[in-house]
Formats: structure tokens, C-alpha cells, sequence
């Protein structure tokens, strides 16, 4: 059964290989209670995590790796102003979700540069979550209808990003008492007036 598992596993993951074109920093996976399959590519410290694939160099379909924050500065620029939210916010929520990595995957299963959840990428009508412009445009999106929705409360848009909207609406629309999302909102928000202050 284990070696089924493992198969399965396999073959589940370089459909995704084929769908996305890339490979980058090791993945982890293991098969849960309920035969459900799990990957990660954040080194786990669940024990029950397995080494799929090793890690390697990752090659873009454009044969090209973007490295730095410098290198989406246009694309945030673009969405940002289109979708009137300010740039250093979305860079801050990219430092604090991936740091720029755009093949970051979470446990919960959050993808790429803004780390969007498969179900806000249903939502928004997105495809490809790996590719960095999509990416950018999905989460300045998101950000967006959060700060219409909370008034433009920064601690509520941040804790909604984190943890959704309805946990912050269960809230009677104050701070949730979820202790990853209140040190997730002090971190972007740390990150984002260093970065104003920066360029003042």
C-alpha cells in the first residue's frame, strides 16, 4: 500500500510538473488518515513528510528565473494603481508571504508570490498562481475588495488576507484572536512603513 501511495504521489505531482513548467526548491509529501496526498515545498517538521523530489534549480517557461524584488516592481506598479491600492502594501505582503518567491507552496496550500489560496484564486477567476503577473494581479485584486469591504481598516484588510474575511466578520469586525494572524498583521504592517519610510 505504501509503495501505491508513493506512486500515486508521483504521478500526482509531475501532472503538476507538466501544468506549471517548474521545479524548484525540494518538495515534501506524505499521505494522510484519509488517503489524502500532501505537498510542500517549506521544509516540514511533521516527521510523516517524505522527500519527493530533490532540490534543483527551477527554469521558468521563458527559460528565465526571476530573482529580486526589482525584477516585479512594474507589474506591482501596473496593478496597484489600477486597482488603487498602494504598491509598497502589495510589495509588503509579497515580502511577508513569499519573499519573492513565486514557487512557494504552504501547507494549507497557498501559492506563489501573494501566497493566494486555491479558493480565492476560484473566486477571482484565476489559472495559473505560479505565474508571477497573475499572481501580483490576483492578490493587489483581493486586496482591493478587502479594504472596500473593511473601510480601509489596515489591520482588518491584513487579518482578512491571513485568515479570511468571514473569521473577521465572525469578529464583530475586530481583530481576530488568532495568534498567526495578529503576528502576520505586525509583520506586514513592520515591513510596510519601513518600506515608506524608505521612500519618503
Amino acid at each position: 500500500m505504501d509503495l501505491e501511495k508513493k506512486v500515486v504521489s508521483l504521478l500526482l505531482f509531475f501532472v503538476i510538473l507538466l501544468t506549471f513548467g517548474v521545479v524548484h526548491s525540494a518538495i515534501y509529501t506524505y499521505v494522510d488518515e484519509h488517503g489524502v496526498i500532501h505537498f510542500t515545498n517549506v521544509k516540514p517538521i511533521n516527521r510523516k513528510y517524505e522527500v519527493l523530489i530533490p532540490e534543483r534549480k527551477s527554469f521558468s517557461s521563458q527559460g528565465k528565473i526571476r530573482k529580486s524584488e526589482n525584477d516585479y516592481e512594474e507589474i506591482i506598479r501596473y496593478y496597484a494603481k489600477k486597482y488603487n491600492v498602494d504598491p509598497l502594501l502589495v510589495k509588503a505582503v509579497i515580502i511577508a508571504e513569499s519573499n519573492f518567491n513565486p514557487h512557494a507552496v504552504s501547507r494549507r496550500g497557498a501559492v506563489g508570490l501573494m501566497q493566494i489560496m486555491p479558493e480565492t484564486a476560484k473566486m477571482l477567476n484565476l489559472k495559473n498562481l505560479f505565474d508571477p503577473e497573475e499572481n501580483i494581479k490576483g492578490g493587489t485584486l483581493y486586496l482591493k475588495i478587502l479594504k472596500e469591504h473593511f473601510n480601509d481598516n489596515l489591520d482588518l484588510v491584513l487579518a482578512a488576507y491571513n485568515a479570511g474575511p468571514k473569521r473577521v466578520i465572525e469578529s464583530k469586525m475586530n481583530f481576530p484572536a488568532i495568534e498567526e494572524t495578529i503576528n502576520y498583521v505586525k509583520r506586514v504592517k513592520d515591513i510596510y512603513f519601513r518600506l515608506k519610510l524608505l521612500n519618503k
